[in-house]
């Protein structure tokens, strides 16, 4: 299993809504950065996420699953390369991560929220999702 981390402003789509999305889920739309529409395609079913609140917040708030793998973002213009992955919410992060406490965390220096701090689909290392699902209070 591979961990990732989405990103989305609460106001543009927030994590209560992604849970009363159900079990169904929802598509994953709007990426349009070459690099986060590779991670798209990198992910695989049954692969997790944290679910990141941007702008607001800055704070893990969920994980999510990714249901489907990718196929094309209905939202994008015909012939464009763009795709979405199907998520589902899992469990609420107990106590939410903030950036500011993953930044204090020497463990996490090199963690992609960090380094890449724009790009909106991103992979977590296993010892990452371990160090944050602690730091949260999720059982890892």
């Amino acid at each position: 299993m591979a961990y990732w981390l989405v990103k989305s402003e609460p106001d543009a789509w927030s994590w209560d809504q992604q849970v009363k999305a159900g079990a169904k889920g929802t598509e994953w739309t709007g990426v349009r950065n070459h690099t986060a529409k590779l991670n798209l395609m990198k992910m695989k079913k049954g692969d997790r996420a944290f679910f990141y609140h941007s702008n607001e917040g800055k704070n893990i708030v969920g994980i999510v699953e990714i249901a489907r793998e990718h196929h094309p973002d209905p939202t994008a213009e015909a012939g464009t390369p763009w795709v979405v992955v199907d998520i589902k919410a899992l469990e609420p992060v107990p106590k939410p991560v903030s950036l500011e406490d993953i930044k204090k965390e020497p463990k996490l220096k090199d963690m992609a929220l960090i380094k890449l701090s724009r790009l909106s689909v991103q992979p977590v290392t296993a010892d990452e999702w371990k160090i944050v699902c602690k730091m949260g209070g999720v059982k890892a």
